[in-house]
């Protein structure tokens, strides 16, 4: 994991009134929402006997109370209250957790993991509007979180990982990829075909962007996608990191076909369902890849079809080399 990032680690729904804890990058963190609805993050980890802040309650969206002796910590982390003390009584600033700055938007939730000040604030989609429904599936992995990402940038494994369900078709060349950065990540334009003999074409040679199509794919450092199937029909995961060994996708099936609100409802079912059934395709073979991997690809022999893996592991590498000092 790679820190000064902002990070999907939830949907907006998982946070009602009641504290929620959660392990996330690592950390045992909670969520609770202040007066104002505004989602607060810090360590779940009361400092004076180690006890778990999300099993306490919200003081009137002010802080959160430990259920172990009642102190009380307000949306920054800082300790305001040891009731054993007495409430007059002066708090020592050590009595204090790590908080960390989130943002919401589109019904997800996103912490800065960082000590500084993010330059301004994550973005979602901008191709996706209020007029698309949608429904989220969670499927848990047993591997670090960029294995996940880097098989939904695998161009090569479609025809047999998924050969009865969307690699149909034996499409095994894999021409290009196109690749389009952005400010926010890059885009993915697919070209796969059948074997027939021609030498594949470079990512030079194939369209980025595509003016013939909608279907693109598009990646935002550091865990977000987006499939754009077409105009009325998206796929979106947020690929959450728990720890090192295990990571949750949040699958988001995204469809504008239908107006009525019981048809969009089944709809959305029935996407997520299909969702789980690929997500599932994937996760039987990557949860067995060698070495479990840190994000950096050490041990592996890469082709030219993996470009957009490539891609990624090069904005890893910038991150981490910007927060060791470098240019």
């Amino acid at each position: 994991m790679i820190r000064e990032q902002w990070y999907v680690v939830l949907e907006s729904r998982e946070l009602g009134k009641k504290p929620l804890g959660v392990t996330r990058l690592g950390e045992r963190l909670v969520f609770w929402r202040d007066r104002e609805g505004r989602a607060v993050c810090h360590f779940d980890v009361c400092a004076h006997r180690g006890a778990s802040l999300a099993l306490g309650k919200v003081i009137h969206g002010e802080a959160i109370q430990c259920p172990f002796h009642g102190l009380e910590y307000d949306s920054t982390g800082k300790c305001r209250l040891i009731p054993a003390n007495g409430r007059q009584a002066p708090v020592p600033e050590d009595f204090r957790m790590p908080s960390y700055r989130t943002h919401e938007e589109a019904g997800f939730i996103w912490i800065f993991w960082g000590s500084g000040e993010p330059e301004g604030e994550p973005k979602f989609f901008d191709d996706i509007g209020p007029d698309l429904a949608w429904a989220t599936v969670q499927d848990p992995w047993k591997c670090f979180y960029s294995r996940a990402i880097e098989n939904q940038l695998d161009m090569a494994h479609l025809p047999f990982v998924h050969h009865n369900s969307i690699g149909r078709g034996n499409r095994s060349v894999v021409d290009g990829p196109g690749i389009l950065h952005s400010e926010e990540g890059f885009f993915v334009y697919v070209y796969n075909r059948l074997d027939d003999g021609r030498p594949r074409l470079g990512t030079e040679e194939v369209a980025a962007p595509d003016p013939n199509r909608d279907y693109r794919l598009e990646f935002r450092f550091p865990n977000l996608w987006e499939n754009r199937i077409a105009d009325r029909m998206r796929v979106v995961a947020a690929f959450v990191p728990i720890d090192e060994a295990g990571c949750i996708l949040y699958l988001r099936y995204y469809h504008g076909f239908l107006k009525a609100p019981g048809l969009r409802q089944v709809m959305g079912f029935l996407g997520g369902r299909l969702n789980l059934l690929i997500a599932h395709q994937d996760r039987r073979i990557v949860q067995t890849e060698l070495p479990k991997g840190d994000g950096s690809g050490k041990g592996e022999k890469l082709f030219p079809g993996d470009r957009p893996i490539m891609e990624y592991r090069k904005m890893r590498a910038a991150a981490i080399k910007k927060l060791e000092g470098g240019a």
